[in-house]
């Protein structure tokens, strides 16, 4: 042989070495300790049969599904009527009622268009949550119980109401904070500003005694966070969540017309808690569906905890104000039995208007997303868990 063909053979050799760590890599990433995690660009299908479920009793969930569309009009032209005046975009169109389910990590069905992108409102919550747990995880926020404003330092907490305003206050919609975000003032006193949602004038309660579902004050969580890392929101959302994830790159979070704050002397955009008044996370099925995998593996992807698991514990435990409807950090639970009552006690939920749904399971290992979906949620997720076959 030849000492060019020795040189070729040895370089193929290495090729060849290094390819098969590559492949290794990607096989250690995508099933760690037995759990599958898809790897970015795909995800694996398998029957119901081979993940424990009666495809018959799932197909007729899918078909239950199917007749429960929301009635909301796919050109957004109630938005305003419902939400009041617009601070940000809105898409021209949507796609119709659409879904994912997700079982073992695997994925078991779809259904309508779930490549479509378009606004998943208050789901976007959830995501906040998620970036505050990193903020927690990288030591940016050592304690949820201190307040806001010993960190944050911009006027908005500096009244003695909303100076014992904390963290934890505002991931269970408890803080009761007073002012005005972008235009829009705490209390959605205003048919104008706030559509059908305007409500009465009341008197302000003390932080962490009475909840109420405000998007005002959400978004003034989400500037907060954005004082934190001194970055915007969606970069740090795709860089430490969706991006380790394999989320795709066609979702946005997108903010108001208005909504900007000087970070180290730069205009910087900050993004909403949803899309009530424009803008907020749109994305498509997959990508959420990847999100929900995230939180049904407790915050863990293939051998990375990306979210800190005392924090994910904190999430799905209950708020202590009296009036809480069953709520966690910014996510809906069940631990009453009311919200799913013949589901289990541990089934939570990130909701949206649409309605957009994502739904965990973590008794059936269980992912659902089901968007632009109207009444029958209740009975859509008790059909697909009845498919589940004991014992599997």
């Amino acid at each position: 042989m030849r000492r060019r063909d020795k040189g070729f053979l040895k370089f193929s050799l290495s090729l060849t070495v290094a390819a098969s760590a590559f492949v290794l890599a990607i096989d250690t990433n995508t099933i760690a300790q037995g759990v599958y995690y898809p790897p970015a660009g795909s995800w694996a299908h398998k029957a119901p049969s081979e993940v424990g479920m009666d495809a018959a009793r799932l197909d007729a969930a899918i078909a239950f599904a199917k007749t429960h569309e929301t009635n909301w009009p796919r050109d957004f032209s109630t938005q305003e009527k419902i939400f009041g005046t617009l601070l940000g975009p809105i898409p021209k169109d949507r796609a119709g009622m659409n879904g994912l389910i997700i079982r073992h990590g695997y994925v078991v069905a779809e259904f309508g268009d779930t490549t479509n992108i378009a606004p998943t409102y208050s789901v976007a919550k959830s995501m906040l949550s998620t970036v505050t747990a990193v903020a927690v995880r990288d030591g940016l926020i050592k304690n949820l119980d201190a307040p806001v404003g010993s960190q944050v330092k911009d006027g908005g907490y500096d009244s003695q109401h909303n100076a014992k305003i904390t963290w934890r206050n505002h991931l269970q919609q408890e803080s009761e904070w007073e002012g005005e975000m972008w235009g829009k003032k705490h209390d959605f006193v205003g048919a104008v500003a706030f559509g059908d949602g305007e409500r009465k004038p009341r008197e302000l309660q003390d932080a962490g005694t009475f909840y109420e579902y405000n998007d005002v004050r959400i978004n003034r969580l989400s500037l907060s966070l954005l004082r934190l890392f001194k970055k915007p929101v969606p970069e740090v959302f795709r860089d430490e969540i969706m991006n380790p994830i394999g989320a795709s790159n066609t979702w946005q979070w997108i903010p108001y017309n208005n909504s900007y704050a000087e970070i180290d002397g730069k205009k910087t955009p900050s993004v909403s808690g949803g899309t009530r008044w424009g803008g907020g996370v749109w994305i498509n099925a997959w990508d959420m569906a990847r999100f929900g995998y995230l939180w049904l593996r407790a915050g863990k992807w293939g051998s990375k905890q990306l979210l800190p698991p005392d924090y994910v514990k904190a999430a799905v435990t209950p708020a202590s104000a009296s009036n809480s409807p069953d709520y966690g950090f910014l996510w809906w639970l069940n631990t009453r039995g009311k919200n799913h009552p013949e589901l289990p006690r541990n089934v939570f939920e990130a909701q949206g208007a649409g309605s957009n749904t994502i739904f965990i399971s973590p008794d059936h290992d269980l992912v659902i997303v089901w968007r632009w979906h109207g009444s029958g949620k209740q009975q859509f997720f008790k059909q697909v868990v009845d498919s589940i076959r004991q014992g599997s």
